[in-house]
């Protein structure tokens, strides 16, 4: 399986605590999306957050990185050295340096308006070291009485499958609740569908995707774009490190696949895939435009975690995780940001991601899939699709 992000952390802990006194150098403000209607939180004070640890394949993550790294922006307290007691060295000095260091707080951490108030793993034991290091979160007893005491959801999932998250939150989106469903959202295409349609037909906000969409780099592409004087967007290369394996490919090829979505939009034609030891590299092509490329293991990046090439009509814009160099401050912006437009959610009940966009990425993993089986031929979409 690829080096995940919690590997990547752990192994690189030493020069963590090095960088970390030059990370409140860079200070980031974004656009905060349509907020032409937003609403206020039901009780005037915060919107009241549930979490839900997804398991992998029946295992439950004990320290889930998608709910202790992501969603913890939404709780504005935390007990850090309870919470360094859980946490393997990286992650301690991951949250201490970066994460939790009010000298990295983009102008705007804590938000003022949201709070964990819920979590909920099906081992209680395990939801507990979350509510002793976030005070005032309370462990689940179970997911539909914890829907009928939260304003919104998030589902956090590092590295399974998704074949649960259906059942997961399913009573949260029956009650209307905007809902974030980690990737991958559904396993299958008619998992993924399956979710879409309950959470259309219930009206209830839907986001997913990738931390990859949500980077310092994607922000600059669209401002690139709007001055004007680049030209418009010819192709892209989307990358990651780490090593390719059939059964990584549907959990991590996530990333790439939704690095070039976000950049290019939901209308993907085909997927050619071709595999090679750890290394795959992959064509994704468009009726109206060059094709873009993946890279899942590519051999030249055991020094980062993900890259992504730019080619516009008159020049190249390169971008991965790190600003200013600094990759851990980088990541906690993409996963500050992440938890900001899901909180734009909770606001608006604008949908920052499109149904098309998240069904679109599922239909790439399998057309890609069904694509190495074939001799790496062009596998539209709308094989898989049905």
């Amino acid at each position: 399986m690829a080096e995940n992000r919690r590997d990547f952390l752990s192994r690189s802990a030493t020069q963590l605590a090095a960088i970390g006194a030059s990370a409140a150098v860079a200070q980031a403000q974004t656009s905060v999306g349509n907020v032409e209607k937003p609403t206020t939180p039901p009780d005037g004070k915060a919107w009241r957050v549930g979490v839900i640890s997804s398991r992998i394949k029946g295992k439950p993550q004990r320290i889930n990185g998608h709910t202790w790294h992501f969603a913890q922006y939404l709780h504005p307290t935390i007990d850090l050295k309870v919470a360094q007691k859980h946490l393997d060295p990286g992650n301690q000095k991951y949250f201490e340096l970066i994460v939790r260091n009010p000298a990295t707080n983009f102008g705007i951490l804590p938000f003022a308006d949201t709070r964990i108030t819920h979590y909920y793993e099906q081992d209680p034991a395990i939801a507990q070291l979350f509510a002793d290091s976030f005070p005032g979160v309370q462990v689940a007893t179970s997911i539909e009485k914890m829907v009928n005491e939260v304003d919104a959801i998030w589902l956090g999932d590092a590295s399974g499958t998704g074949d649960d998250h259906f059942d997961l939150i399913a009573p949260g989106l029956a009650k209307g609740l905007p809902t974030f469903c980690d990737k991958p959202i559904g396993e299958t295409v008619e998992g993924t569908r399956k979710i879409l349609e309950f959470a259309r037909q219930h009206k209830a906000p839907l986001m997913s995707g990738s931390i990859f969409s949500y980077e310092w780099g994607v922000e600059e592409v669209r401002r690139l774009l709007a001055k004007g004087d680049v030209g418009e967007i010819q192709y892209v290369i989307a990358s990651m490190a780490g090593g390719y394996s059939p059964e990584s490919w549907f959990i991590y090829g996530q990333h790439p696949c939704w690095s070039i979505v976000t950049l290019l939009g939901a209308g993907v034609e085909a997927v050619s895939l071709y595999a090679r030891g750890a290394s795959a590299h992959g064509l994704v092509t468009y009726p109206d435009r060059a094709p873009a490329e993946i890279w899942y293991g590519r051999p030249d990046m055991s020094h980062s975690y993900n890259e992504t090439s730019v080619h516009f009509t008159k020049g190249l814009y390169r971008y991965g995780p790190p600003i200013e160099g600094n990759f851990w401050f980088g990541h906690h912006y993409e996963m500050f940001n992440m938890a900001r437009t899901f909180r734009e959610m909770l606001r608006t009940r604008t949908e920052p991601v499109s149904h098309e966009s998240i069904l679109a990425v599922t239909a790439m993993i399998y057309a890609g899939a069904k694509s190495l089986t074939e001799k790496s031929r062009l596998v539209s979409l709308a094989e898989v699709l049905g």
